[in-house]
């Protein structure tokens, strides 16, 4: 089937409310779960082919969590899935209240390269709990995993209820002219503001996932130890092409000569003394984005600078840097690593507030006026205290952008409601027919004064 008899065939299915009944839904849920189980080598061989992830890197951060997700979602989906009675106001006597949670129907999610099943599998797994069809569009920059999503999906789905079209800039193209009820991205700003300049021809509501420049502010009481492993493992995980990866370091003066030399200890820990030859460290995805982030290493290298272009791979590097430095220009997406020293607190936190908000903030420190400070005064999609990354892990509670990083969330229960639409009814009682809301109103505003008080 083409794009546009895709669409047709999905919203006729759709339309069919064969998607409505929960059953269904928990049905489709286990047999995508018990084919991911059936196929763990066959995912970590396509993420192998498309960006090197050793098996252990595939499986914590692609296979596992997705696993995570479809778990969790079988658990709860019949509870969310019902009605949700709610009070009703005195003045709509007698009449019971109800949130419905139903679909939006048929619905397109994009997704990126970085992660290329996760960030696939995921929307689709909220997707299909919450009974709505999907058309999946992976990207055509990892094409080893977006063949086997697509394997997947013609292994277990008709096309009719869940399709995944592969391609490139034609195919997104055609997608995003066709009029969907519901579409979530994950991706760049830039494509993120197209996506959502075509969904607004049609009012079709969105998820964006998107980046930025996510700051890690290390402050002069930080454990440095444990501030160097974490911070190391958070932003050279997949090699630095994580939309949550820490995309520089903000570091107290007192803190940033031993912070330097531990983090240049824990990367040979982790990597060996060159992780150009380390078979587990992942290469950058392609030619065009190795070449931009090479070009990133500019001003005095802390540590690494190395790349080999055979391999695609570029070295964990850590550079000094300042505002104006080329590295800070743009998100990094990649093993650079600027770093930034300040002296107060306040400055940087009124330096970071004039900046798009991030999609993800990290902060390091024993004091917890200093953490408390950050997280209440500056806008951002999440992030961790004294740790990286791990605050996405979870299916309770939402992941997601603020500002220029995106817009909704979704993992467990904010997955669901995130593909549903809440719809509210009042069934009222016609066994008694109050006069007060009738016209003519003649004394009658007092009274509701004296009702609503």
């Amino acid at each position: 089937m083409n794009i546009e008899e895709t669409v047709q065939r999905q919203r006729e299915f759709f339309n069919s409310d064969k998607t409505k009944d929960v059953s269904f839904r928990i049905q489709q849920l286990k047999n995508l779960q018990q084919w991911i189980r059936s196929n763990d080598d066959k995912i970590a061989a396509a993420l192998k082919s498309d960006l090197n992830k050793a098996p252990f890197e595939a499986y914590a951060t692609e296979t596992g969590l997705t696993l995570e997700e479809i778990k969790f979602q079988l658990k709860h989906v019949k509870k969310w899935s019902k009605p949700k009675k709610v009070k009703t106001p005195i003045t709509q006597f007698k009449s019971k209240s109800k949130i419905y949670s139903e679909p939006y129907g048929v619905t397109l999610i994009m997704s990126p390269w970085n992660y290329p099943f996760q960030l696939a599998v995921v929307p689709l797994v909220c997707a299909i709990a919450a009974g709505n069809t999907a058309v999946v569009k992976p990207s055509a920059y990892s094409p080893a995993t977006s063949e086997l999503l697509k394997q997947m999906a013609d292994e277990l789905f008709d096309p009719s209820y869940v399709a995944v079209i592969t391609g490139g800039r034609e195919q997104n193209a055609d997608l995003l002219k066709r009029k969907f009820d519901f579409i979530f991205f994950t991706g760049s700003v830039n494509v993120g503001k197209t996506v959502m300049q075509s969904a607004s021809a049609n009012l079709t509501p969105v998820c964006l996932e998107l980046g930025g420049k996510s700051p890690c502010i290390v402050d002069k009481s930080a454990k440095i130890s444990v501030a160097a492993k974490r911070i190391v493992w958070g932003k050279f995980l997949n090699a630095g092409q994580t939309c949550v990866a820490p995309d520089y370091l903000l570091v107290h003066k007192d803190v940033k000569d031993a912070l330097v030399a531990e983090m240049e200890k824990v990367v040979k820990e982790f990597y060996g003394d060159n992780a150009l030859t380390n078979d587990d460290f992942p290469k950058i995805i392609n030619k065009k984005h190795f070449d931009r982030v090479k070009g990133l290493i500019d001003g005095k290298v802390l540590f690494g600078g190395n790349y080999d272009e055979n391999t695609l791979k570029i070295q964990p590097t850590l550079i000094e840097a300042d505002w104006q430095s080329k590295a800070m220009g743009e998100e990094i997406f990649g093993p650079v690593f600027p770093l930034i020293t300040y002296e107060n607190i306040d400055e940087i936190i009124s330096l970071l507030k004039e900046k798009p908000h991030p999609l993800a903030l990290y902060v390091f420190t024993e004091d917890k006026s200093i953490s408390d400070k950050v997280i209440r005064s500056l806008q951002y999609g999440g992030g961790c205290v004294n740790d990286t990354i791990i605050h996405l892990a979870t299916s309770r509670m939402p992941f997601g952008g603020a500002g220029d990083s995106g817009m909704g969330g979704y993992h467990g229960k904010f997955g669901f409601d995130t593909f549903s639409h809440r719809k509210s009814v009042v069934d009222k009682s016609t066994a008694l027919d109050i006069k007060l809301r009738y016209p003519p109103y003649k004394n009658q505003l007092n009274l509701l004064k004296k009702i609503q008080k």
